[in-house]
């Protein structure tokens, strides 16, 4: 019998509305997110004015520290009880100081200095780390079962997609509107956040049930997590988020590179090329949910790797030999010229590739919270906000690991100044590291999804033995 064809262990089917109440968190972590590692470096650099190396060592080293910072975290999350709920406390606690944090850095006048970036982007990592460890471990504990895992992480990933895309239409609102200019447009980036968090929280906590966590892991040291990656169904989920960190990351960091410089856009029609990219990753999440519940978790997420690794491909080498031919064809069908079929052909290999954006995020955090109920049948604690710290420190490293490739381009004579007036070579080598190493790392993440041991059938047999354990010690 295929994975596919065994049945799902029964269990109660969240709402909508339950979901959706759940989901409203997501809006106001995913706008501070995007803001944080792609408008507040260049803000600090360009209108604070602090020097845009010492931004970026910045910046870095405290993500780093996130990867050694966010299991201890997970750790003291996992050993809360409280009246008013494990996550549900950590959220609320962790609410004000953001708000603070995003306050300090959102409004800083220039001058501020690389001493206040530091000191205030510390405050927001650990208290955004906090809120975020919570939040998809709350998601994990709504419902055990295989297929209703991937149905919840598709109502999160969603939530967080159209977060992204509301913070980023507030600078283009605040600039269209005449409210100021782009620093006025960060400030103000920072009020919505500001006023989101407490609004969507309210929604969360008043709509969305806490179920009671499962038995708490006894003290430990510090680094007795490192146990866990011993475990071969760790090995093979850290390692496809890794690569898809990497992969996910380095086209984030080059996509105004990309298609400025090697396809000759402006920075306005590159903005919508990006925004095009996170709508149909709004489209997208549902789909690859859907497909979760057919086929299996890792059956899809492998699917979405090798479809991102294509259509990027396609994106980068193919989509510029068929401008001419684009263009030809609409100005026959409609008699004028057509100025705009690069952009068009462009969107619509954007539009392509943004379906697969959703992908990685939902289904791995899917598939950790089945393994959550693995390691607690194996070593018979609730250990789910350790490991979601252990995957979100993984993207991080994949993320931060996705610079390098700034250096990689720079040995190959590439000038971020001249855009397109770079030497031939250099724009291949960015068309390489645009499409190419990503589309690597995707194919290396599907094959570390090859033999994934935690299909469908397993998870049925694990949760059953849960059930029974907790029966036999009622």
């Amino acid at each position: 019998m295929t994975d596919a064809a065994l049945p799902a262990p029964a269990a109660p089917r969240r709402s909508n509305a339950t979901l959706a109440a759940f989901a409203a968190s997501c809006l106001p972590y995913a706008a501070l997110g995007l803001p944080v590692y792609v408008t507040l470096p260049e803000f600090y650099a360009s209108y604070v004015g602090v020097d845009l190396a010492v931004v970026g060592i910045v910046f870095l080293a405290i993500r780093m520290a996130d990867i050694v910072i966010d299991p201890a975290l997970g750790m003291v999350i996992d050993r809360t009880n409280s009246r008013f709920g494990r996550y549900r406390l950590w959220m609320g606690l962790a609410a004000p100081v953001l708000m603070l944090a995003v306050g300090m850095l959102f409004m800083a006048r220039p001058g501020a200095g690389a001493a206040h970036l530091t000191l205030w982007l510390v405050v927001l990592s650990l208290g955004f780390s906090v809120s975020l460890l919570s939040q998809v471990s709350w998601a994990s504990a709504l419902s055990s079962d295989y297929n209703q895992r991937s149905r919840i992480y598709g109502w999160w990933q969603t939530a967080n997609i159209v977060g992204v895309l509301a913070v980023l239409m507030v600078p283009v609102i605040v600039q269209n509107m005449g409210w100021g200019d782009y620093a006025r447009a960060v400030q103000w980036q920072g009020w919505f956040i500001i006023i989101a968090l407490p609004i969507a929280l309210a929604v969360t906590f008043a709509f969305t049930p806490e179920p009671p966590p499962g038995p708490a892991a006894e003290a430990e040291s510090r680094f007795a997590y490192l146990a866990l990656f011993r475990k071969p169904v760790i090995q093979r989920l850290l390692g496809a988020d890794l690569a898809l960190g990497v992969a996910r990351g380095v086209v984030g960091a080059l996509f105004f590179y990309f298609f400025e410089a090697a396809r000759g856009f402006e920075r306005a029609e590159t903005s919508i090329l990006l925004l095009v990219y996170f709508v149909f990753g709004l489209f997208g999440a549902p789909a690859w949910s859907w497909l979760a519940v057919r086929l299996g978790k890792h059956t899809a997420l492998i699917w979405a790797c090798v479809y991102f690794a294509v259509t990027l491909m396609l994106a980068a080498f193919l989509a510029p030999m068929l401008v001419g031919p684009t263009e030809a064809a609409l100005e026959g069908l409609t008699g004028a010229p057509a100025p705009y079929a690069d952009l068009l052909l462009a969107g619509a290999m954007v539009a392509l590739v943004g379906l697969a954006f959703a992908s990685g995020d939902l289904l791995l955090r899917a598939m950790m919270a089945d393994v959550g109920d693995q390691v607690r049948l194996e070593d018979g604690a609730d250990r789910t906000g350790l490991l979601f710290s252990i995957l979100t420190a993984t993207s991080k490293l994949g993320y931060a690991v996705s610079v390098l490739t700034f250096t990689g381009l720079q040995f190959a004579g590439f000038d971020p100044g001249l855009g397109g007036d770079n030497s031939g070579p250099a724009l291949m080598w960015l068309q390489i590291m645009f499409a190419g190493l990503p589309a690597l790392c995707l194919l290396l993440a599907a094959l570390a999804l090859r033999r994934y041991p935690l299909d469908r059938g397993r998870h049925a047999e694990i949760h059953a033995a849960l059930e029974a354990r907790d029966g036999a010690s009622a």
